[in-house]
């Protein structure tokens, strides 16, 4: 394990294939770290949804199922917390241009909540668009005193 700054050490660094098969190896990589640095079922279960969640994003939005395109999923813990990045090779979007799914006609969509659920889950959330292209989701989970 590398150390980075702040106290945590990478526990993961992998690149991924734009399948679902990647959705659930991810979240299976992220909830066994998330249990390693302390976190309780219940919120291993919520880091889970929020990696499953971005991870669909990254595969399904991002990449659009590019066998050429890959999605890299880095995950650092330490005693205060864990921290997962996703970077996806797609064309990025604007965050500002997601329609809100608590409005209007949004609310019967039967998707489009995915940022919603990572925002109730995890303490930081932060989204880029990568040059020259993609996008990079960092998000983070402290434990609780």
């Amino acid at each position: 394990m590398s150390e980075i700054p702040g106290g945590f050490s990478r526990l993961a660094d992998v690149l991924l294939d734009s399948t679902l098969e990647s959705v659930d190896r991810a979240e299976d990589i992220v909830v066994r770290a998330a249990r390693s640095v302390g976190f309780d079922d219940d919120e291993q279960h919520q880091v889970g949804i929020a990696v499953r969640e971005s991870m669909v994003n990254a595969v399904a939005h991002g990449n659009r199922y590019s066998a050429r395109k890959k999605v890299r999923l880095q995950v650092s813990g330490g005693a205060t917390g864990i921290v997962v990045e996703i970077d996806d090779e797609g064309k990025g979007f604007d965050l500002d241009e997601v329609p809100d799914p608590r409005e209007g006609d949004n609310i019967l969509r039967q998707s489009g909540r995915g940022l919603l659920m990572i925002r109730a889950f995890m303490d930081e959330l932060e989204i880029k668009r990568r040059e020259p292209q993609g996008t990079h989701v960092r998000m983070a989970k402290f434990l609780r005193a």
